[in-house]
């Protein structure tokens, strides 16, 4: 196998289950691999603004002058964007020799296609040469093959319900797997403002250096700037981030954080701070492309993200008519999400997704019209995002607003064909 892409089918193949918890296999392949990173890492887990975070703590990073690595899931369009390595992402040719390095090393070892594709990752990375390893946690922490690294500062993002067939039934027990990241003695960032009980339990219980919100940094800010202060450093007059949202403080201040509990290792100053913050990209979160009509794209696929994006779209302004453009996995839980942002949208595209995991078009048209209380507003089935993008871009007027969202799946499945053209009515 000589390409990227015969490797990922190769990944597909080899393990019956799509996830299978648990870190006996991947350490058992990591240390064949003798898989060690030799400069700081940091691992991000939680529910929500988990890429967020790590493209803030990169983009400050990269300012300061570091060379910096990346990992974050799952891709938009590409495989290779999993991996940026000093703010470019990988070339797929890169990645090759170190699937062939975990396919020696796995000896009959049975990895799912995470867990093998994670290990190839993290070898690329360790072999990079990298001042600053920037690490996000795929599904919960406690039992997620990025864990195999022990980190040395963990950030833990909002927590909220989801992957409860996995993570357990309430925020207590998903936060005590994302806590499964946090190590002896070393800082523990938690940005969520109100942080499950077992967080604080855990960290507690093993000595890792704790940072609360609210209690070691906070934040304030009004409408043009925002200041941060934490254990032993204050920047004020802070630009808003580039990221757009209701939420991006509460990630950035969780970055700060982070860099002030690694700033024996990690030095930064306010200047890279300020640069960094102003100049970061995620494709994907409340992302707005230009042009008519407005197009805004994001990967919003759980009942907090859902809310977070209702927000976000109510401070837009007004908009005669917002279409949206929707796709989610089978176990979402699609009430409280169609409830929050039901109320804003005027016209509904459900579409099927690639991958068997998905909920079909239908069945998220049908659990919509079952909704108690529901908007009595159009909705029509796709096969494709793109092809319900392309519905909704001939059904709407220049002066209207398009959503797409839910998961990567749908984001990327639009992203993937790029924008169609629009019609000749927004032409004039």
């Amino acid at each position: 196998m000589t390409e990227l892409s015969e490797w990922l089918a190769h990944c597909e193949r080899l393990h019956p289950k799509t996830i299978d918890m648990g870190l006996e296999r991947v350490r058992e392949v990591a240390q064949r691999l003798g898989l060690r990173f030799e400069c700081p890492v940091v691992t991000v887990a939680g529910t929500n603004g988990k890429g967020s975070t790590c493209a803030m703590l990169e983009a400050i990073a990269l300012q300061a002058g570091y060379r910096t690595g990346v990992y974050t899931s799952p891709h938009l369009v590409h495989f290779e964007e999993r991996c940026r390595i000093a703010g470019e992402i990988v070339q797929p040719q890169a990645l090759v020799p170190h699937f062939e390095r975990v396919e020696a090393a796995r000896e009959g070892v049975t990895l799912t296609y995470f867990e093998f594709t994670t290990l190839a990752i993290l070898s690329l990375m360790a072999a990079s040469g990298l001042d600053v390893a920037i690490l996000e946690v795929g599904l919960g922490g406690r039992l997620d093959a990025v864990n195999v690294i022990d980190t040395d500062c963990a950030v833990i993002t909002s927590i909220d319900l989801d992957h409860m067939d996995y993570l357990g039934p309430d925020r207590e027990s998903i936060g005590r797997e994302k806590a499964g990241i946090l190590r002896e003695g070393r800082p523990a960032i938690v940005s969520d403002p109100v942080p499950p009980h077992s967080v604080l339990q855990y960290a507690e219980a093993i000595g890792a250096d704790l940072w609360l919100l609210g209690r070691d940094f906070n934040f304030s800010g009004d409408k043009q700037q925002w200041a941060w202060a934490g254990r032993g450093r204050r920047y004020s007059g802070l630009a808003y981030p580039a990221l757009r949202g209701a939420n991006q403080l509460l990630n950035a201040s969780g970055v700060l954080a982070a860099f002030e509990a690694l700033r024996q290792q990690l030095p930064i100053t306010a200047q890279a701070v300020r640069n960094g913050l102003a100049m970061v990209e995620l494709p994907g979160r409340f992302q707005i492309v230009p042009g008519q009509p407005t197009l805004v794209l994001d990967v919003a696929h759980n009942p907090h993200s859902v809310a977070a994006l209702t927000a976000n779209l109510d401070a837009m302004g007004f908009y005669p008519t917002t279409h949206a453009v929707f796709g989610a996995m089978a176990d979402k839980d699609l009430a409280p999400m169609f409830a929050k942002i039901g109320p804003l949208v005027d016209r509904w595209y459900f579409t099927d997704l690639p991958t068997p995991r998905a909920a079909t078009a239908s069945a998220l048209q049908a659990h919509w019209q079952a909704m108690p209380g529901r908007r009595e507003v159009p909705a029509s089935t796709h096969a494709s995002p793109e092809e319900a993008l392309r519905a909704a871009v001939a059904a709407a007027e220049p002066a209207d607003r398009i959503l797409v969202f839910g998961s990567f799946f749908t984001v990327g499945g639009v992203l993937t064909h790029g924008v169609p053209r629009l019609s000749a009515k927004h032409l004039g």
